[in-house]
């Protein structure tokens, strides 16, 4: 009798990589979506500490009183600088493949790693969780174009004289001085660090306001702080 209840017995369906994927990568999604607001600052929005840079910037025309050219270009790279250093910058910048998250850059969760082009490895690419746009039920930020920027372009832990020594590199920046001008003055992935949704708060001024700083600094000789 046992022996003809087993082989009466369906066949049980065992999942392959393709259908485990497809249940256990949203799920991984979800999971950190939860995770990282759990670890934003409120929803409802509270006052800067007073040692906390105001979210504004200044515009270039507040620099038009220093009279010495090199001196007026490292006050201008300075100011851009608070974008260059703020968290939604240096998230995407790390120092090692792995992105950081939030405003404390935590490591990113789920484990993902920058992969051959930084958009992720083929186990997990960024496009996964991070669709065209942000997603407001999950938290999850999203451009068509997320990834990572290139290691050269590593900005955590380095002094804002050494960042800007890089993007004047063009091995390390991969961008000549007028595409690294059109990079952050027009670049809609860059322009997300202004819009990124959830409880997320946005880099200082506006990217026109930030393109125009770093197009005044490049105009004055392009001088990096000391």
């Amino acid at each position: 009798m046992t022996e003809e209840r087993e082989k009466a017995a369906p066949p049980r369906r065992r999942l392959g990589a393709p259908q485990l994927a497809a249940i256990v990568v949203p799920a991984l999604c979800v999971a950190g979506a939860l995770l990282l607001r759990s670890t934003e600052p409120s929803a409802t929005p509270l006052p800067p500490p007073p040692s906390a840079p105001t979210a504004t910037l200044r515009p270039v025309a507040a620099f038009s009183n220093i009279a010495d050219r090199r001196q007026r270009s490292v006050a201008l790279f300075r100011e851009a600088g608070r974008v260059f250093q703020h968290p939604r910058c240096l998230n995407c910048h790390p120092r090692s493949d792995r992105p950081t998250q939030t405003g404390v850059m935590r490591p990113h969760l789920p484990l993902v790693t920058r992969g051959p082009d930084g958009g992720g490895t083929e186990v997990l690419r960024c496009i996964t969780c991070h669709q065209a746009a942000n997603v407001a039920a999950s938290g999850v930020p999203g451009n068509v174009r997320w990834r990572l920027a290139p290691p050269e372009m590593a900005w955590q832990g380095k002094s804002l004289s050494a960042i800007c020594r890089q993007l004047l590199d063009p091995s390390r920046a991969h961008l000549r001085r007028d595409a690294l001008l059109e990079h952050v003055a027009q670049d809609e992935l860059v322009g997300w660090a202004w819009h990124p949704g959830a409880q997320r708060r946005p880099a200082p001024g506006t990217q026109a306001q930030f393109g125009a700083l770093v197009a005044a600094w490049l105009e004055t000789g392009a001088h990096c702080p000391a």
